[in-house]
């Protein structure tokens, strides 16, 4: 009796469908094997959209760099007004704090007034006495301009007289000798002489009054120099001690507040800062990138503060020279071995969007503005 193997033979037509279908044959039939990748309409038509797509992002990308400049070397600008004391003092009242708004004209700081108080007071006695001393300066022109008149009539009295003692000499020389005695000869000659050097000693009183006419116009000259003067340091007096108030120059933010109460100013002493709230980007483009641009560009501004917000500015105008040109130490090109760095260019922009005061937009935040050139 012969004995049949349970060994399957390799050759049969059923030793495919008798192996484990975990050993991965692959069918041979045409019907049961997978068709190519790029055989199959879903994938190639997901293919192509996919490709269309790459293709149509990156022709839009171009096109974007293209029209537009962008840079993330720019920042928040702005003013900031020092506040420093005009006079030397010590802190009275502090009437502020940081962050605080505060309004054009407000008072900050007040220094103690009493050394200027007592100044002012010393050059109002003494503009008092200056003006004293003018008055009577001008009394005494008075009484010189009087005392002149007086002499210049002795003077006119003096000159009749002499007149009158002249004719009558002529007329006794003119006379028949035998008319006239000796004795009235001489008399009339004396009385001639006697009034001429009446007439000299008249003239002479109204040259003196006249010199001190004059005298007493220099002294009022020098009077109301002397008052001039007195009003001059009054003012100055008045204006130190209205320095002792601190008010504020402009309307802003209080910020980098460094004054107590009870420190010791002196002038120049920053105090603090007052930060305007209208507040600019100042944008450092490479020169390169200026090709295009001009004033009036519209700007998308993203503030690193705020990334799911974009504001819209404007470009308003671009430096004439590049920050290097204006730093302390600009490069010196002509001398050694020159390497070319492509130089950056300040461009102010400024803010077209309502938006903008709604948000904390403080001078020093970055930001990263985009402006289309094209």
């Amino acid at each position: 009796m012969t004995s049949t193997s349970a060994t399957p033979n390799r050759n049969s037509p059923n030793h495919a469908e008798a192996r484990h279908p975990n050993w991965g044959d692959v069918p041979q039939s045409g019907e049961d094997a997978p068709k190519p990748i790029y055989k199959r309409p879903f994938m190639v038509a997901a293919g192509i959209a996919v490709l269309i797509a790459i293709i149509t992002a990156a022709t839009l990308y171009l096109l974007y760099e293209r029209s537009h400049e962008w840079t993330d070397d720019a920042f928040i600008d702005g003013h900031a007004t020092r506040v420093a004391p005009q006079v030397s003092g010590r802190v009275l009242r502090l009437l502020v704090d940081d962050n605080q708004q505060v309004k054009a004209g407000d008072l900050l700081i007040e220094i103690d007034p009493r050394d200027y108080q007592a100044k002012l007071a010393q050059t109002r006695a003494q503009a008092a006495t200056a003006r004293s001393q003018l008055a009577q300066a001008r009394a005494q022109l008075a009484v010189q301009s009087a005392d002149a008149e007086q002499a210049a009539a002795n003077v006119r009295v003096a000159e009749a007289d002499a007149h009158n003692a002249t004719d009558d000499l002529t007329r006794y020389r003119s006379a028949d000798r035998r008319a006239v005695s000796r004795q009235q000869m001489d008399n009339a000659l004396a009385a001639e002489r006697t009034d001429r050097a009446k007439l000299d000693a008249s003239r002479q009183a109204a040259g003196a009054a006249m010199a001190q006419v004059e005298a007493a116009k220099a002294e009022i000259a020098n009077a109301e120099a002397a008052v001039a003067l007195a009003d001059a340091q009054t003012a100055e007096a008045e204006l130190q001690l209205s320095y002792t108030k601190v008010v504020a120059a402009v309307s802003g933010r209080i910020t980098m507040r460094t004054v107590e109460v009870g420190n010791y100013v002196n002038p120049g002493d920053q105090m603090m800062a007052i930060v305007d709230p209208k507040v600019w980007v100042t944008a450092n483009y490479k020169e390169t990138q200026l090709t295009h641009m001009q004033p009036g560009q519209p700007v998308e501004i993203d503030v690193d503060t705020y990334p799911s917000v974009t504001f819209h500015g404007k470009v308003d105008s671009i430096q004439r020279g590049s920050g290097s040109y204006f730093s302390a130490l600009p490069a010196e090109n002509a001398t050694g071995n020159y390497v070319k760095v492509v130089q950056r260019v300040p461009v102010k922009i400024v803010f077209d969007d309502d938006r903008a005061a709604q948000y904390l937009l403080a001078p020093g935040m970055s930001v990263e503005p985009t402006v289309k050139v094209r």
